[in-house]
């Protein structure tokens, strides 16, 4: 037995007079109650809500309910009764009239294990709380916190039934902010709960939807084509076979990059979740490689292709004529002002012949515009077709998916035109819900400050969906990276003040009275 770890917390006539009693040791608030059972010691603090269980009701079982929220717990052993968190117990012995507590903790291994079991069982019942104590208590063990995230990633990448969402992409953000913060326990922390708790609400009681297990040599053609016809056997299979072969992710970013701008692609996430595979890879390490790449070649199959859809149907033949234009002079964002989706294609067109980066600065300031200029009376209207369900987070997307061009695009050139011509489809089909003046107080003098604000706020964004504190956190980062790039001073001004608007303006989630308008057209139409 090791005395060192020994305690004496009580005498025993003092703990039977009153029957339970709070012993307080560095910090720690240990009860200790007089049961049928015996002596029981374990922490005082409900994991629930923090509540005293000294104050709680004991019953003749040994069964201890906390009178707060009746969470109820086995005191001979701890368990919650309600599959929940746990107490901790602490052996107890009987010395010569004393009560007395070992204090020693666990193992390392076994107590790392347990917090990630507990952790695991949070995600299951999408315990937000729960998950911030148990991310907090690997961090206090001295164990690496991340391992939350690489386990949240190998729990989840099958349940997402179509691959990626904006749930890992939000990952990659929060960990980039987590590595800026090395000096700020709480923002760290933060950073890694919100990427896992937004995973586990993604696919909360989501079942298995298990990857085929074939392996074949990766070859880009061969992928690339499989992913165009659907084929996520294929596909997957290839991507085993890469990972097998020990290829890295920087020997499949292309042929990635490549399927992901084969179409307007889910309205270009599928772009936007390249960029992010890549650094989450980075790292996490290679124990995550096949979970997200699996998941991301799911979400490419399952893409869809926008650019076969009506409205942007100009974009394919536009794409097939690239390069034939003889005007050399420098677009700016002013060119694309009110243009819809085929006029600004044309623009985008009648430019090509300039250096790509000058058209993508262009084209950035056009979605900046359009950011800045959006129609927020939109969000009102309620008897409109559902092609007009334009919002805020729409809007958004010009920019968070303008950054991943210009970071693909760089490593690519030959995928210039593509993306170019998608920054496009983003600025012609957002032009028509804007207005044709610009409001000047949204504009800002100090743009650095106000992105060190606006990433401040992330910590704190308030927001109840995960849906909208992602899309705050990726239009945000991408607004940065941008600005980091150095664009022309005209760029660079309609971006921050786009992204001031969008961070102060109200965004309307749930529209009640345009769904019942809507569904009930579609009904007297089709029954």
């Amino acid at each position: 037995m090791n005395g060192s770890t020994w305690t004496k917390a009580a005498s025993l006539d003092a703990l039977k007079d009153k029957g339970r009693l709070v012993f307080r040791k560095s910090g720690r608030q240990i009860a200790l109650f007089d049961t049928r059972e015996g002596v029981v010691a374990f922490n005082n603090r409900c994991p629930h809500e923090g509540y005293p269980l000294r104050e709680g009701s004991l019953d003749d079982h040994c069964i201890l309910t906390c009178n707060w929220h009746n969470w109820k717990f086995d005191l001979r052993s701890g368990r919650n009764l309600y599959d929940g968190e746990g107490l901790r117990t602490y052996p107890v012995e009987v010395r010569n009239g004393e009560v007395w507590i070992d204090l020693a903790d666990p193992p390392f291994e076994r107590r790392r294990a347990e917090i990630l079991a507990s952790l695991s069982e949070a995600r299951e019942d999408n315990a937000y709380d729960r998950m911030a104590r148990e991310i907090a208590r690997l961090e206090r063990l001295g164990a690496d916190p991340l391992d939350a995230v690489r386990e949240t990633i190998q729990w989840s990448f099958e349940r997402m039934e179509f691959g990626w969402t904006h749930a890992y992409a939000g990952v990659a953000d929060w960990l980039t902010l987590h590595d800026e913060n090395e000096d700020d326990d709480e923002k760290r922390l933060a950073c890694i709960l919100e990427g896992v708790a937004h995973v586990a609400d993604d696919v909360l009681r989501q079942p298995r939807h298990p990857f085929s297990d074939d392996v074949r040599p990766y070859d880009e053609e061969s992928f690339v084509v499989a992913v165009e016809s659907e084929d996520e056997g294929a596909a997957v299979a290839m991507v085993r076979g890469a990972l097998e072969a020990g290829l890295q992710f920087s020997d499949l970013e292309r042929g990635l990059t490549r399927a992901a701008l084969a179409h307007y692609n889910d309205f270009g996430h599928s772009l936007i979740y390249v960029t992010k595979v890549g650094r989450l890879i980075e790292r996490l390490g290679p124990d995550v490689a096949l979970p997200l790449l699996a998941s991301l070649v799911r979400g490419l199959v399952f893409a869809v292709r926008e650019d076969l859809v009506p409205e942007f149907r100009g974009y394919a033949k536009t794409l097939a004529r690239w390069g034939k234009a003889k005007n050399g002079v420098d677009p700016v964002p002013a060119q694309w002002r009110g243009l819809g989706i085929n006029k600004a294609l044309a623009q985008t067109m009648s430019s090509s012949a300039a250096p790509p980066l000058h058209l993508y600065h262009a084209l950035l300031g056009a979605n900046a515009r359009n950011l800045l200029t959006f129609d927020i009376a939109q969000q009102d209207r309620i008897r409109v077709s559902i092609d007009d369900n334009v919002g805020w987070l729409d809007f958004t997307h010009g920019i968070t998916f303008a950054s991943a061009v210009r970071e693909q695009c760089t490593k690519f050139p030959e995928l210039w035109p593509a993306a170019l011509l998608q920054m496009a489809c983003f600025s012609g089909r957002n032009a028509p819900y804007t207005t044709e003046e610009e409001v000047p107080e949204w504009r800002v003098n100090d743009g650095d400050a106000f992105m060190e604000n606006a990433i401040e706020g992330l910590f704190d964004h308030g927001a109840g969906e995960f849906i909208v504190s992602v899309h705050l956190l990726k239009t945000v980062m991408a607004a940065r990276e941008e600005l980091r790039a150095e664009p022309p001073a005209e760029v660079a001004t309609l971006l921050v003040a786009g992204i001031n608007r969008f961070l102060h303006s109200r965004l309307k989630r749930r529209q009640v009275r345009r769904s019942v308008y809507q569904a009930m057209k579609f009904v007297a139409y089709d029954g």
